[in-house]
């Protein structure tokens, strides 16, 4: 290709030829829009325009979590095949006795790999290979089905032997539950903090909370609103986690390629000059929208603010 093509040409000529060749095989990453931004030293717009050519020809697709991956084989291919990782399914062989937990982990798979909304009786029943009427007689129905789902979920969570420093405990605390919103992402939805569900799991999560806390010597008041405030940033962060792979699966786009997509328009509503203090943030700074670094961020400034008014 000419040196006169446009820089997005000459860059996904290159990938496409590292495809061909299979120095990038099926089911191996691209790289992401900021790393074609910091290697070739072109703007975002300009990497996901690479990103979405190859995408329209068939040679890439988006992975919720995981990022642009090269999809089947290529003509030219001389690698063996790889296949990108899914969610493993929990089915049953036909004639195979069911029960209550096989049909509770085959409705964490479906909602893990597919979101909430796809969670019915019926979806259920297909993926345990099993007639929709023969689940109801090992759950009531999906609200029940859905308890035992939450419960299942945050039974999960990896908690040590409380540490005695209470800060300590509540930052081990918030990363479990962290990491348990990331494997189960429709999770944080489907908890209520204002009519809680009346669940052994998370009963034994705000136990082990609370016992970090009795170190530290505080009212019972105090103590619980402590507990449903780190709670509830926790949450409250973890409900962009759902969208944001549905969103990704729809479109196509990762977090990043769709905001590159947003440049023009962003700068047209500035253009009027009536925010200077936003348009100064974001034009002296290289933001990046990662929810694992703002999580870290917060939960680092919300504990030091509670150790200050402690």
């Amino acid at each position: 290709m000419s040196e006169g093509a446009p820089a997005s040409a000459r860059i996904a000529a290159e990938l496409r030829r590292r495809i061909a060749s299979g120095d990038l095989a099926p089911g191996a990453r691209v790289p992401s829009t900021r790393a074609i931004v910091q290697r070739y030293g072109v703007a975002m717009a300009t990497a996901t325009k690479v990103l979405t050519a190859l995408r329209n020809e068939g040679l890439i697709r988006s992975v919720p979590g995981v990022g642009s991956v090269v999809v089947g084989s290529v003509v030219g291919d001389t690698a063996p095949a790889r296949t990108v990782e899914r969610p493993v399914r929990r089915r049953s062989s036909p004639g195979t006795a069911l029960g209550a937990d096989a049909i509770v982990g085959a409705g964490i798979a479906v909602a893990d790999a597919e979101g909430l909304a796809a969670l019915s009786m019926r979806r259920v029943a297909a993926e345990l290979g099993a007639a929709p009427m023969s689940l109801y007689r090992h759950v009531r129905d999906k609200d029940e089905l859905l308890l035992a789902m939450m419960d299942a979920a945050i039974g999960e969570l990896a908690l040590p032997e409380p540490p005695d420093d209470w800060r300590e405990g509540l930052e081990v605390a918030a990363r479990a539950l962290w990491s348990g919103f990331r494997r189960h992402p429709w999770l944080p939805s489907a908890l209520s903090l204002t009519r809680p569900q009346l669940l052994p799991g998370a009963l034994t999560y705000s136990e082990w909370v609370l016992a970090v806390l009795a170190r530290a010597g505080w009212d019972p008041t105090t103590t619980f609103t402590t507990h449903l405030t780190v709670f509830t940033f926790v949450r409250g962060l973890a409900m962009n986690l759902e969208p944001e792979a549905e969103a990704e699966a729809a479109s196509g786009l990762t977090d990043d390629e769709w905001m590159s997509g947003q440049e023009a328009a962003l700068e047209a509503l500035v253009a009027d000059g009536r925010h200077p203090n936003f348009t100064r943030v974001l034009s002296s700074m290289d933001f990046d929208l990662d929810l694992d670094a703002l999580f870290e961020f917060g939960l680092q400034r919300l504990l030091a603010g509670i150790a200050a008014t402690s």
